[in-house]
């Protein structure tokens, strides 16, 4: 059954420049959620102050967000909200910021709820924009968190990533400038862009694909291999940063719909248990996904379209495996996880939790316990001609 599709909020501004817009914002008071100095050092934040205060909005800065947000970091920002009432919130920064305003978001909306059960199934999740809105800026090109139903909290005495997917965390207003990017890593230029196309990878082959959701994954997917290697010989040229801002927000927009698949199972599980970056995750294990996916005619048949459409006589997997080399993405799991006793000593506990994630359900092929074994293991140890 055709489920209804939500694009974006009121508003969704992109191009060069556009961070101006801010300027024509409506309110009172604003709390801006950030994460470490770099939108300080960018000089980013101070534009964003600015501009609000150019309308007659008062703002405060809540900063620090780690790259993985803590609930208890959820909590302090909503006690900052409680206090300072702001009637707009901002995320600015990358995913786990934005993730982090929209969290908070919920709790200073809701401030009876005090646990992170209380957003998890079988609750109810709660209507928001009682008092406030919502305006996200992404400063990377990769988690689409402007565009998208989602946020991952991390609970903090087990450090266990939970996932929550509402319409309701749409953002209201998502501003996309690429001069916020421009002082992005080459590292986590390539470990977003590379979750950006795994968002559309994923989104393309998913159970819940439709016509819509297919245009705007494929758009992505080609415009990433083409101007995810531009960017990364060329980190300052706005023109390919824009590119990648708009791929990442279309890719974005696919699998907020449609969801996603076991790649994303196994890299929260992957993050939770040894704390790696999530892009890096998912770039690692695409091309290892993309080949168990093959199994299904119909995938197979997708995939294959795509990689003649990008110019390629082979298979998808070894396409992605190029831009990855390309972008200087490791090979294998073990490269950035070295402790193999604990990676085997783990493994019951990742099958478990990719079994039960929520992405796995719209996954082309789900896995059984012995298909997610080895799947796990080919990532970490690489296929015998990898290694």
């Amino acid at each position: 059954m055709m489920r209804p599709m939500k694009l974006a909020g009121e508003e969704l501004i992109f191009g060069a420049g556009c961070l101006s817009h801010l300027s024509t914002m409506k309110g009172n008071r604003a709390v801006i959620v950030t994460g470490g100095s770099s939108m300080e050092r960018s000089g980013i934040l101070q534009k964003v102050i600015d501009y609000l205060k150019d309308t007659g909005i008062e703002s405060k800065v809540f900063s620090g967000v780690e790259p993985d947000p803590l609930f208890s970091t959820v909590m302090r920002g909503r006690d900052v909200m409680i206090e300072f009432q702001p009637d707009l919130i901002v995320g600015l920064g990358g995913g786990s910021a934005m993730d982090a305003a929209k969290a908070m978001w919920i709790y200073y909306e809701n401030e009876d709820f005090t646990s992170l059960e209380d957003i998890l199934p079988p609750n109810n999740f709660p209507e928001l924009r009682k008092k406030a809105k919502l305006i996200c800026i992404p400063s990377t090109s990769g988690t689409a968190s402007e565009v998208s139903r989602s946020i991952v909290i991390t609970e903090d005495s087990t450090h266990t990533k939970y996932g929550v997917g509402n319409m309701e965390m749409m953002p209201d207003f998502a501003i996309l400038d690429p001069e916020v990017t421009v002082t992005l890593p080459l590292s986590i230029t390539a470990e977003t862009g590379m979750d950006a196309l795994t968002h559309a990878m994923e989104a393309w082959v998913s159970r819940r694909a439709n016509y819509l959701s297919d245009i705007l994954a494929e758009a992505a997917i080609k415009d990433i291999f083409e101007y995810l290697p531009k960017v990364m010989e060329e980190p300052k040229n706005l023109d390919y940063r824009e590119v990648m801002l708009n791929a990442s927000m279309t890719a974005g927009m696919a699998f907020t719909n449609v969801s996603l698949g076991i790649i994303h199972s196994m890299a929260h599980t992957l993050g939770s248990v040894f704390e790696q970056a999530h892009g890096r995750l998912n770039a690692i294990l695409l091309p290892y996904v993309i080949d168990f996916n093959s199994q299904d005619e119909d995938t197979r048949i997708k995939y294959n379209h795509l990689s003649r459409d990008l110019g390629f006589d082979g298979d998808m997997a070894t396409l992605v495996r190029r831009l990855n080399e390309q972008v200087k993405i490791p090979k294998t799991l073990s490269e950035i996880i070295p402790d193999e006793k604990k990676f085997k000593e783990n493994m019951e506990r990742l099958i478990d939790a990719a079994l039960a994630d929520g992405c796995t359900k719209t996954n082309p092929i789900i896995p059984t316990r012995d298909e997610f074994k080895v799947l796990f293991n080919e990532a970490y140890f690489g296929r015998k001609s990898e290694v």
